[in-house]
Formats: C-alpha cells, sequence, structure tokens
C-alpha cells in the first residue's frame, strides 16, 4: 500500500476551503477513528491498522513491543506544509521534540533549519552533516561545554537567556570573530495547554522580560560586546497553543520593542523568531493549530506594525517541533494484564512512563486502539497502565476499549512522535523502545532497542 501524496493545503485546509474529495476523506478517517492517525493510516482485515504501508501488528511481531513507528512522508509534508505557508521565513525544527540521524537528514532535505539545545543535540546533528550555520542554539541555562561547542562548530545563531550568559559567551568568543545572537524576550502573554509549557510570562525560568526592562537592558550590553553580532529578537509564548490570536499579540509587542531600540540605538534589527508551540491534535475532536491562518494573521500584523512604526519588516523565523513530528508517530504496546478493582477497570502494558512522561508531567490524555483483531464486544471504560512502580504510570485514563481487551492484545497510540522518546528515562533499568521509520510499505530501524547490555556498561563502579 503506498502513502497517498498530499498536498500542504490538504494537511492543514482553512477553514470553510476543504474540496469535495478531501472533505470525504476526513469524514472517513473520522468514521474509522483514524483523525488524529498519520494520514497514510488505514483499516486492514482482522482489525489491523497500517501505517504508511506497513501492518501495525506485523510490525511489532517483527521488531518487538514497545515499539514507535515514525511515517516518514508525513513528516516531509509537515516540512512543506510549513515552507508553503511560509515561504519568505526561516523554519526551524525544534529537535527537543525528537531527534535521530534520519530526522535531521530528514529537515534537511526538507529545506529547514535546526533548533538545538544541548552540545549533545548539536553534535548529532553536525556529524550527521547537518550545516551549522542554519542551526540555533537555545537553552535557559547553557553550560560552558554547550557553548564551546556552538562557537567550535559555527552555529548560525545563539538565543540569550540570561544577562549572565552575555558576559560568558563574549569572554569564550575568538577574537577577530562575531557570533551572531538573539535575544529570549518574555512578552508577557499567558498561553498554552498546561501551566507547565506556558513560557510567555514573567513567572517561568526563561528569556528576559520585556515589563521590567530586562530585555532592553540585554540589548545594550549586547551591543557594547564587539565579539557579538545582536542579528534580531526571540520569543516562545508556550506550547500546545491552537490559537493563532496569542501569536499576533506576540508579534504585536515585539514589534514594538524593535521601535525601542531603532530609537535608542538607531539600529533596525533584521530578524524576528516568534518560536513554535503549535498545538496538534492528541484525541479526536481536540484542535489543532491551523498553519495556514497562522501565516496569513502573523505576516499581516508583522507588516502593518513595522509601517505604522517605519521599520523594514524583519525576516521572520519559526520553530515548530511537535507540529512536524508528533502526528507522525504512532506508539504500539503489547497488554501484560487486566485487572478489574471496584469500578476501575486497569489494562497493563509493556510500556510506560519511562517512554512516555506526558501523562504524569501534563495529565496529558491519548487515544489508544485496539490493533491486531477484531472485536465484536461492546466497549468498556478502562484505564490503560504502564509497567513500572509508580501509581502515577497511567498512558491513558478513562478510555474506551473493548470489553474483551486481554493480555497478549496490541494497543496502538497515535500522535505519539514528539517528546516521547525524547524525554524518555532508564527507570527500572527498562530499555527504551526502537524507533521504526515506514514508507511505501517498507519498514527500517532509526533508533535500536536499548539493552540491558547497553545500560550495563554504563555502571562500571564496585
Amino acid at each position: 500500500m503506498s502513502i497517498q501524496e498530499l498536498s500542504a493545503q490538504e494537511l492543514h485546509p482553512a477553514p470553510g476551503t476543504d474540496s469535495p474529495g478531501e472533505a470525504a476523506h476526513a469524514d472517513a478517517r473520522d468514521a474509522e477513528g483514524l483523525s488524529v492517525w498519520p494520514r497514510s493510516a488505514r483499516p486492514e482485515p482482522h482489525g489491523d491498522v497500517s501505517v504508511g504501508g506497513v501492518s501495525l501488528a506485523e510490525a511489532a511481531d517483527r521488531f518487538g513491543t514497545p515499539v514507535y513507528v515514525l511515517d516518514e512522508h508525513e513528516v516531509r509534508e509537515r516540512c512543506r506544509t510549513y515552507r508553503t505557508a511560509f515561504p519568505d521565513a526561516d523554519i526551524v525544527y525544534a529537535a527537543k521534540a525528537f531527534l535521530c540521524r534520519a530526522m535531521a537528514h530528514w529537515v534537511q532535505e526538507e529545506g529547514l533549519g535546526l533548533d538545538v539545545c544541548s552540545a549533545g543535540e548539536l553534535a548529532l546533528a553536525v556529524t550527521t552533516g547537518f550545516p551549522p550555520e542554519k542551526i540555533v542554539m537555545h537553552g535557559n541555562a547553557k553550560s560552558p561545554e554547550d557553548l564551546r561547542t556552538a562557537l567550535r562548530l559555527g552555529v548560525g545563531r545563539i538565543v540569550v537567556d540570561s544577562t549572565s550568559e552575555i558576559a560568558r559567551l563574549a569572554a569564550i568568543t575568538p577574537a577577530g570573530t562575531r557570533q551572531p545572537v538573539m535575544v529570549r524576550v518574555v512578552p508577557g502573554i499567558a498561553a498554552g495547554g498546561h501551566a507547565k509549557v506556558r513560557t510567555g510570562t514573567d513567572d517561568q525560568k526563561f528569556g528576559l522580560s520585556l515589563t521590567d526592562g530586562s530585555a532592553q537592558h540585554a540589548v545594550t550590553r549586547i551591543l557594547d560586546q564587539p565579539h557579538l553580532e545582536l542579528v534580531g529578537l526571540h520569543c516562545h509564548i508556550g506550547s500546545q497553543v491552537a490559537a493563532v490570536k496569542p501569536y499576533v499579540a506576540a508579534v504585536r509587542r515585539m514589534v514594538g520593542l524593535l521601535a525601542r531600540i531603532r530609537d535608542q540605538h538607531g539600529i533596525a534589527l533584521p530578524q524576528l523568531n516568534i518560536g513554535g508551540g503549535h498545538a496538534i491534535a492528541y484525541r479526536p475532536g481536540e484542535e489543532h493549530l491551523n498553519i495556514s491562518v497562522l501565516a496569513g494573521r502573523v505576516r499581516a500584523e508583522l507588516e502593518d506594525g513595522c509601517a505604522r512604526a517605519g521599520l523594514p519588516v524583519p525576516r521572520l523565523t519559526l520553530e515548530p517541533g511537535r507540529a512536524i513530528v508528533g502526528p507522525a508517530g504512532v506508539a504500539v504496546y503489547r497488554v501484560l494484564a487486566v485487572k478489574r478493582t471496584g469500578a476501575h477497570t486497569f489494562v497493563a502494558v509493556d510500556g510506560g512512563m519511562s517512554d512516555n512522561p506526558r501523562p504524569a508531567l501534563y495529565g496529558v490524555r491519548y487515544a489508544p486502539r485496539l490493533i491486531g483483531r477484531p472485536s465484536s464486544a461492546p466497549p468498556r471504560l478502562v484505564t490503560v497502565v504502564g509497567r513500572h512502580c509508580e501509581a502515577g504510570d497511567i498512558l491513558a485514563d478513562e478510555v474506551a476499549l473493548p470489553g474483551d481487551v486481554h493480555p497478549g492484545d496490541l494497543l496502538a497510540v497515535p500522535a505519539a512522535g514528539a517528546y516521547h522518546l525524547s524525554m524518555a528515562s532508564g527507570y527500572n533499568l527498562v530499555g527504551r523502545p526502537p524507533v521504526v521509520a515506514v514508507s511505501d510499505g517498507i519498514a527500517r530501524v532509526l533508533v535500536r532497542r536499548e539493552s540491558l547490555d547497553d545500560m550495563s556498561r554504563r555502571d562500571v563502579g564496585l
């Protein structure tokens, strides 16, 4: 089964512009319960589902469980969606969502840059062949090693997050060079799907405040450093933001700051980075951020604001991560036990918070699906739990699964491409799952399963 080629408009149609064929396809996906799955997902005989032309049940048998299945075409098409919607902007993939060598290749081949947060992410990308000049270095507490590695490898931009970082970076920048930097500004906008991922307000660890003048002070200090080149401003208002309005408000405030910098210092900064955080749907019926609408509204606000302030329009940068890789991934688990306790039914699987800590961290809710066999049993509300020694090890709370679910069954969890494996841990010494890419009916391992031998090699003491 080949993957259907999709245009950017088909991936993220603007409201009210669906073609009849696209609307029918969307209705069919909704009817099959596949609306939050990769676009290549298809129901197959005997209760199975295929992604990228590959049977998930067969993938589970071949590669073991838990396993992450990643649709390469879906990732590439989502990259193209952003490039089509923002043709005059730099699209920089947020590697923290998920990074491996193949992922770095895919986004590079699709014309995107890369946003990294550590020397480790940076080294992986550059040794894979990613152009360092297309990399942005982030982080609220960059270590000396992070900064030295960024300078040594020649990253395109470093986003300054504190005043102490300015002095530290200036001190180690080689003589005769100038490192391009941006200032991360806190614009005072609350947005995001959970309090722990709202980064646009003054009550969290990131950035320099617009309200108290810290951002303006940082600009002045950078301009006084001969080895640092201030090329623009950066802001990131939060994650899982489904509405366009907060981004428009952020652009308005950033343009205001650009105007004040021009008035105070006589320079017009050429770049503006408005971060990412674009929401995806994890369950049918949830909202996602419409990229086409975002592009139109942001571009209009930026051009109108700059015209009113008498500023040249800066080059825009966006940093999507989850919105590119999240919907492309499916996690597949095997049921180990079913336990009925009072009014609750617990379905325990062979993974859990070591490969997906997000439900425990943020209360995220997913829509798991029984695959690999048909069932006509009436649905029952169950809680899908992991194998770890924590009461909070819950993957999906109060979800409907067939009432005859039993040990040995397979459960598939869609929208699992972002912030699962990248946040995975070695809790209980349970090895991290593999990542398997699927495309045009072919499956290949990108990241192998972590073995007990892998973990044992790090334990060198007696």
